[in-house]
């Protein structure tokens, strides 16, 4: 049975697309502009048993900058973490 769970409830499709994710596999959404990417994931952690979120702008064919926008445990707020980016590049 899976315990992760994604949609894309607003899109140009007519219906609601999703997908499903274990314990071993994680699930990982990317949402692109021509300037660069969104990426979602949430994974298991062996170290914290619970499941961790990181989410990050990255490059999309070549265009954006990468940072971590926000991390942590999935559904505590008080270990997560966010970060509001300079402007600045790498």
């Amino acid at each position: 049975m899976s315990e992760l769970y994604a949609s894309i409830p607003v899109s140009a499709r007519k219906t609601v697309a999703t997908a499903r994710g274990h314990k071993s596999t994680g699930i990982e959404a990317e949402v692109c502009a021509w300037t660069g990417k969104i990426v979602s994931r949430i994974e298991w952690s062996e170290i914290d048993k619970d499941y961790r979120f990181t989410v990050s702008m990255e490059p999309h064919h070549g265009k954006g900058d990468s940072c971590i926008l926000a991390s942590g445990i999935v559904g505590r707020y008080e270990q997560s973490a966010s970060w509001i980016p300079t402007g600045e590049t790498a």
